[in-house]
């Protein structure tokens, strides 16, 4: 069974847009986690913050939160959200 691709984008305020379209390994209202396992790229790498903004796609809505958490791991790395809110249809964000 093939499993979805999910994305998140990443935002920071005063900066703009970090991450679009950003492939995680898991995804929730809580937060997504990326296991970096065989990979080239480290979780140390990944520049997300607490009181970053978080968008992704759950089926047809868009949903938004904050960073409250990050945790890093020598292989994974763990982003906790709070406040996640869906947004209305009419939404955009290029």
């Amino acid at each position: 069974m093939q499993q979805p691709y999910r994305t998140v984008d990443i935002e920071r305020r005063g900066y703009g847009r970090r991450y679009t379209w950003l492939p995680v390994d898991s995804l929730s209202r809580e937060g997504f986690s990326i296991d970096f396992t065989d990979a080239y790229l480290r979780p140390d790498q990944i520049d997300i913050r607490i009181g970053d903004t978080v968008r992704w796609r759950e089926g047809e809505r868009l949903l938004q939160a904050q960073v409250a958490e990050v945790r890093r791991e020598p292989r994974a790395l763990h982003v906790l959200v709070e406040g996640t809110t869906p947004l209305p249809p009419e939404a955009f964000f290029p």
